[in-house]
């Protein structure tokens, strides 16, 4: 009788720990990767660890800190200064990720073209792709030259596509590489016009954006200067201690913490309002 309610009891708390466990672990399962793995890929560096990214970001800051601390003698101000040490990285990897994915946008037709020009020609679609290794633009021929080796060695195509995405990790690259994959799986027999159609879409996208990049580059640029403006003054601030020690007093802490807050939230508030509509990955 014991043995039966010890088992019992046993079982019901293998259901109870199950039914608050097991979701939990199912879920984060799966989830993608994190926003530094997210970043890292959209710039171009995934061979970079994550972690290694953050510990980058993380010494930094405290580096800047200690400096700023040794040469202004005011721990808020050398708090401050390495949290903007500590973003520095982020800041330079994002804009590294925007540039790259200009210059893929710029590309991408091209790229179409001579998919749909192999096409024609009467090249398999591992083929045309492969062949982009070496008759594509020069910003992809990387990504396309591992999905030839990837192809040659596994003969999958279906999984090269899946891993040409993450090395592509591109919005307009995850359009092309779908319809491939469904050309691929249906037998789409009007696969050359949908390539001539969407390099003709790309085009066009590519030159409205571009314009409108560019009329509104004055404006990112100064609100960029105007929020920078404030900081660079108390940098130069540092150097003289009789002045920089006002702000160890809890109102000049009060004070910067309401600028750090303005100049973020104005920030912020100018990228949203003044960003253009971009394009998101899909099935990524």
């Amino acid at each position: 009788m014991g043995a039966l309610v010890g088992l019992g009891v046993g079982v019901g708390l293998m259901l109870i720990w199950s039914a608050f466990f097991l979701p939990r672990r199912s879920r984060s399962a799966g989830r993608g990767p994190g926003w530094p793995a997210r970043l890292l890929a959209r710039a171009g560096i995934g061979g970079v660890s994550p972690t290694s990214f953050v510990l980058l970001c993380a010494g930094l800051g405290v580096a800047v800190a200690l400096v700023i601390l040794v040469v202004s003698g005011t721990p808020p101000v050398a708090v401050v200064f390495g949290l903007l040490g500590g973003y520095l990285p982020v800041a330079v990897v994002a804009g590294r990720a925007r540039r790259r994915q200009r210059e893929f946008a710029e590309v991408w037709p091209e790229a179409v073209d001579n998919l749909a020009s192999a096409v024609r020609a009467g090249m398999s679609l591992p083929e045309a792709l492969a062949g982009l290794a070496v008759r594509g633009p020069e910003p992809l021929r990387g990504a396309f030259e591992q999905f030839a080796l990837d192809y040659q060695v596994t003969g999958r195509f279906s999984d090269c596509l899946d891993r040409l995405k993450e090395a592509l990790a591109d919005p307009v690259g995850d359009r092309v590489v779908e319809g491939l994959r469904i050309a691929r799986e249906v037998g789409g027999g009007e696969l050359g016009r949908l390539l001539r159609n969407l390099s003709s879409y790309l085009r066009d996208d590519a030159r409205t954006r571009s314009e409108l990049e560019a009329r509104q580059a004055w404006a990112v640029n100064g609100a960029r200067l105007a929020v920078a403006a404030p900081w660079l003054v108390l940098l130069t601030m540092s150097f003289q201690s009789q002045v920089i020690q006002r702000y160890s007093s809890p109102t000049g802490v009060l004070i910067l913490a309401v600028g750090a807050a303005v100049c973020v939230g104005a920030y912020r508030a100018m990228v949203h309002l003044g960003r253009l509509p971009s394009e998101r990955r899909i099935l990524a």
